[in-house]
This record gives structure tokens, C-alpha cells and sequence, in this order.
């Protein structure tokens, strides 16, 4: 199926590196022209001037005034926007509720729901604008699934699904569409770094870990970056135009998280 992306105007958060990249590359080939900020500065720069249809800048998405900053500079590239998706955000702490630090637990917050809640502030008024659009909130398994030793992480997920429903009732007058997809176990360097930290916090060897991480979805297989950049695209489309409300897993069907 042929997506009808072709000249929709798509901001993507954290779109540098791994999930948001890959989203970035499936909205390129597409048609769509896609704007993509990241906190890392190296990666803006690697990934700058790769694609005519593409433009980038660094953005630190808890920022109310970096984020204020981007929105200023989408009005008067483009003047216009389609969709937005929400896809920066940190792992956060890997420790026991006690060891847990306050500023461990603000930090993940600011990014992964305070971060949320300012880009899409900002794109609401450009969405209203062109008459309507998508936001897309990338989430968790953790969102729907406890996860043991990672409070701060679940508990933003699952606060992701409040907004993805609450915001799909206040914009959906407006023709606004908001849903959340939750990847499960994704290949790549971030879930390497979360099998680390696991192992090491319980005793065990990476291996095991993600032998163990692998065993808990019903396919058996990591998720693909891409498998995550096929349903946002198709979510942003036209083809998915009665979509909202919906928090979707895209996961092979993750059983549990230990």
C-alpha cells in the first residue's frame, strides 16, 4: 500500500538517531517533507543536508524556550504542519525504588512528558491551522506493562496514555488525531544499554539478559526500527485518517517485563 504522505509537513523529535531516525528516513521516502530536532548536536549535523525534502535543528525538547525556538523556525520555513511526532525521550535510571534519586525521577520526566506536552502545545495552533493533522506520541510497552527497576520510565509511559486520550477528545473537533505507539524490545544501541544496566543490577550476564528480555515476546524477535516507522507513517497518513485515541503496541506481543 502507497501511503498518501507526499508533501505533508511532519515534525519528528529526537529524529538523529535510532527510532526517530529511522521514522525520518520512512516519511522521506514517502514523499513527506520532514523537519527533525535532536538534543544531539553531532548527530544534527551528520544527518543535516542529506535529503532535499529534509531540514534539522538541535533542540532540547524540556526546554520551553528551545522548544519555543523550533516552532518559531517551522513558521517561517514552512509556515505549515501536518503531524507531529513526540519520539524524544530517556530511558532514565535503571535502580530499586529506593535507590531511586529525585533528580533521576525529574529528569525523565521533563523529557519524556514534560518534553511531550510543550512540542505539542506548540504544534497545535499550526495543525488547526492547515485543518487538521496528527500527533503521534511514541510510548512504551512499559506503558501498559509494570517494569521492574525503571519507575521513572514506566511511570512516563503510562502517563503518555492519559495524553494521548485526553488530547485525542480536546483536538479531534479540530480534526486533530492523537495517537501513542508502544514499541516493545527494539534493536539498536539504547535497548544494548538497558540489557547492561539489567544484567548488571541482577547478577547476570548481557547474554542472558537478552535471552531472557527476547523470551517474554510471543514472536521471539526484537522489534525493528523500522516496524515502529511503518505504523507511525501509516498513522500519519490519509489511510489512517479515523485513527485516534488508540494507543497501539508494536512488539511482536511483549507478555510481560520482568
Amino acid at each position: 500500500m502507497s501511503l498518501s504522505l507526499q508533501d505533508k509537513h511532519i515534525l519528528v523529535t529526537a529524529g538523529a538517531n535510532g527510532i526517530g531516525l529511522a521514522i525520518v528516513r520512512k516519511f522521506l521516502a514517502s514523499g513527506a517533507r520532514v523537519h527533525a530536532c535532536d538534543v544531539d548536536a553531532d548527530a544534527c549535523r551528520a544527518l543535516a543536508g542529506s535529503h532535499p525534502n529534509l531540514s534539522v535543528s538541535v533542540a532540547d525538547v524540556s526546554s520551553e524556550a528551545q522548544v519555543l525556538d523550533l516552532y518559531r523556525d517551522l513558521a517561517e520555513r514552512w509556515g505549515r504542519l501536518d503531524a507531529l511526532v513526540n519520539n524524544a525521550g530517556v530511558a532514565g535510571p535503571t535502580s530499586r525504588l529506593e535507590d531511586t534519586t529525585l533528580d533521576a525521577w525529574r529528569q525523565t520526566l521533563e523529557v519524556n512528558l514534560t518534553g511531550t506536552f510543550l512540542c505539542a502545545r506548540g504544534a497545535v495552533p499550526l495543525l488547526r491551522a492547515a485543518g487538521g493533522g496528527a500527533i503521534i506520541n511514541i510510548s512504551s510497552v512499559a506503558g501498559r506493562l509494570g517494569f521492574s527497576l525503571r519507575t521513572p520510565y514506566s511511570a512516563s509511559k503510562f502517563g503518555l496514555a492519559g495524553l494521548t486520550q485526553t488530547w485525542a477528545m480536546e483536538l479531534g473537533p479540530s480534526n486533530i488525531r492523537v495517537n501513542s505507539v508502544l514499541p516493545g524490545v527494539v534493536a539498536g544501541e539504547r535497548v544494548e544499554r538497558v540489557i547492561a544496566a539489567r544484567a548488571a543490577a541482577g547478577g547476570v550476564s548481557n547474554d542472558a539478559m537478552r535471552a531472557q528480555l527476547v523470551s517474554s515476546v510471543s514472536l521471539r524477535r526484537m522489534t525493528q526500527p523500522e516496524d515502529v516507522a511503518n505504523q507511525v507513517a501509516f498513522l500519519c497518513s490519509d489511510e489512517g485518517a479515523m485513527i485516534s485515541g488508540q494507543s497501539i503496541s508494536v512488539c511482536g506481543n511483549v507478555e510481560h517485563l520482568g
